[in-house]
């Protein structure tokens, strides 16, 4: 006899839940959390802590806080997330490299991890990038020569940045770069979190023939903190069929070409 019930979050997908929410309001309550995710509150609590002992959060009594006003979710919590979109957009993309001996690019990001992983086919494939996660699912593949820049460990998002990963990258040129952000706006460009990130990938489109910018369209109209280049600097911006028809033109009219896909069957 099978349950009815459903499925309960696992611990993982509530800290998700939880952080989601920080990033959005800036604070959860304890009770109001654990009624949406239908578990006790002291599951939340646990939670709670743990994530606190991450420094991702403060606890307060009944809930927590952000731990900083410029609140990024780390890229472990944000891999599921929309995770159909982004294996459309990497589908798309894997389409852009070069079929010869191709040189490209990846900054970090949970799009363009994606990418790389719709690489894996390709053959005679040189791959630049800074994300330390892209470069250990890379490394084991023959097919694939890996060049990964030095430079000091972004733990949000596991790039290296930086002086001296900027002085390895004045070293190449690129044919392609597949630009991973958190808000694409026709006013603000392409942005991030965090301005010595935002620096060092501004570093590595300069040394690409070609930049294609991979978000899903939650990133569309967003604006955060640190600008890596404007709408200019990116030849083709790869979204799901979910995005705003109105930014989407917007992008257009600036001269962007959007290409926008659906999900896989």
């Amino acid at each position: 006899m099978t349950s009815s019930t459903s499925r309960r979050p696992r611990r993982e997908e509530r800290m998700e839940r939880i952080l989601a929410i920080l990033g959005a309001d800036g604070a959860v309550d304890v009770a109001a959390i654990a009624e949406e995710l239908k578990v006790s509150t002291a599951s939340i609590r646990r939670d709670l802590e743990q994530l606190e002992q991450q420094q991702l959060l403060v606890r307060t009594h009944g809930g927590a806080v952000a731990q900083t006003v410029n609140y990024e979710l780390p890229l472990r919590y944000r891999s599921s997330r929309h995770l159909q979109e982004k294996r459309a957009i990497a589908a798309t993309a894997s389409t852009r490299v070069p079929e010869n001996r191709g040189t490209i690019g990846l900054t970090g990001g949970t799009t363009t991890t994606q990418v790389a992983r719709s690489l894996l086919d390709h053959a005679d494939l040189t791959v630049v990038t800074n994300a330390l996660n892209i470069a250990s699912e890379l490394v084991v593949r023959k097919n694939i020569r890996l060049v990964v820049i030095g430079g000091v460990a972004r733990s949000e998002s596991y790039e290296l940045v930086g002086p001296l990963a900027e002085a390895t990258l004045e070293r190449v040129n690129v044919d392609v770069t597949f630009l991973g952000v958190d808000g694409v706006s026709p006013d603000a460009g392409f942005t991030t979190h965090q301005e010595m990130e935002a620096h060092t990938n501004a570093v590595l489109l300069a040394r690409s023939r070609k930049v294609v910018a991979v978000a899903d369209s939650s990133k569309l109209g967003k604006v955060t903190f640190a600008p890596i280049c404007g709408i200019e600097a990116v030849d083709e911006l790869i979204t799901d069929s979910a995005a705003d028809a109105e930014i989407v033109a917007r992008l257009r009219a600036s001269g962007l070409q959007v290409t926008t896909v659906d999900l896989l069957d």
